[in-house]
């Protein structure tokens, strides 16, 4: 669905929908694909859930769940054979939307000038199948970022522009999720083209239904579905609201933005700072974070050359760097900036948060650093009546 006209999608109403079962969900990979679809989702590849092409429905990871805590993830085996009962892996739908590498332009030198050409590659057209909802509001936030103001990034549009998205609803939080801290889930929010409830009980392994827009009308008319019955919705709905119930992280109870505001000069930053190895993993795994550089690079006869722009990181020394030196010089600094914009800064620029409580930058880092634990020391500093020192040299 095009970003643009989000606003235009057709709901269908909680008490209507359809209910599939496993053949149904053969048949939608196959309708995708003959849409002329790339059809995005999770599959059990290399000990993790990761998001890949699927060919058919038989790839995704059913009979697999997740461990999760902070710097721990492990695969293991379901009985029920649920395929979407596990929380968000490594990836994120933004190493498709906003890839980690994509080439601008590149140049040619012929006759003795120099040709340049800008890349007009066509991007595929994605189905993404199994969409969290929290991943959902993080792409929401990135058409918010890279094609809601004065400046688009015209491969975003282009990538973004015909992409369908097929949210799962989640059933299964894991212990590092806090997403009904952050509004995002754990049911569907506005934006998607279907959206579905997988339902395991002793009538049976089931999918619930329902379409969010014209297009994902037309695809679920042509599945093996029936009307829904009573159980299988009333199930639904009782899994997603025990699942909000089940998170295995919150957030503190506070207004996010003026506690970062409030909190610069807290000792708690000096206390991060010393087990923070600001390897950038938090911001590589985070579905809405978009800072990116450029590289210039040429072949050896000196005739070619190309501009890439390439994923970047606040955590990186050099990302500030300005005639003189990096203006975040110290570990401190760039866990500040990085956390203060996710959940404060982010309100100013973009009118919402940056983070949907999806859990990786928990799960991913290597020395098991919590945003959801910072944020509530930052709260007690604030609540203790400790009067704010004098701002540190950076």
């Amino acid at each position: 669905m095009n970003a643009d006209t989000d606003a235009n999608a057709v709901p269908t109403p909680a008490s209507e929908g359809f209910v599939m079962g496993k053949d149904g969900m053969a048949a939608l990979v196959d309708v995708l694909v003959r849409r002329g679809f790339t059809v995005i989702g999770p599959t059990a590849r290399d000990g993790a859930i990761v998001l890949a092409e699927l060919r058919s429905a038989d790839e995704l990871p059913y009979g697999w769940g997740v461990e999760l805590e902070a710097g721990r993830y492990r695969l293991r085996e379901r009985s029920d054979g649920a395929a979407f009962a596990n929380a968000a892996g490594p990836q994120s739908w933004k190493s498709f939307l906003h890839p980690a590498r994509v080439r601008e332009w590149s140049a040619d030198r012929v006759e003795g000038e120099l040709v340049f050409t800008a890349d007009r590659t066509a991007p595929p057209r994605y189905a993404f199948l199994g969409v969290r909802p929290c991943d959902l509001r993080a792409i929401m936030i990135q058409d918010r970022v890279l094609t809601g103001g004065a400046y688009r990034d015209p491969g975003y549009e282009g990538r973004r522009g015909g992409a369908l998205l097929i949210v799962a609803e989640c059933t299964e939080p894991g212990a590092t999720c806090f997403c009904v801290s952050m509004g995002t889930g754990p049911a569907a929010g506005p934006g998607y083209d279907l959206a579905m409830t997988e339902v395991v009980d002793a009538q049976g392994h089931r999918f619930w239904i329902r379409s969010g827009s014209e297009e994902g009308a037309g695809i679920l008319a042509e599945l093996p579905a029936r009307p829904a019955d009573p159980r299988t919705p009333e199930k639904a709905r009782a899994d997603v609201t025990a699942a909000a119930a089940r998170m295995g992280r919150t957030m503190p109870e506070a207004d996010l933005r003026e506690l970062m505001a409030g909190t610069l000069d807290a000792p708690r930053w000096d206390d991060v700072a010393g087990r923070c190895l600001t390897c950038g993993n938090c911001t590589m795994v985070c579905p809405t974070c978009f800072c990116t550089t450029t590289e210039d690079v040429t072949d050896l006869t000196g005739d070619h050359a190309e501009r890439w722009r390439l994923w970047d990181s606040c955590f990186d020394l050099d990302f500030s760097r300005l005639h003189g030196g990096p203006v975040r010089a110290s570990a401190r600094s760039r866990y500040r900036q990085w956390m203060t914009h996710k959940l404060g800064t982010w309100f100013d620029q973009f009118g919402s948060s940056g983070c949907v409580g999806c859990g990786r930058c928990i799960v991913w880092c290597p020395v098991g650093i919590d945003i959801t634990e910072e944020a509530a020391a930052l709260h007690d500093w604030t609540r203790s009546g400790v009067t704010a020192a004098e701002p540190k040299e950076e």
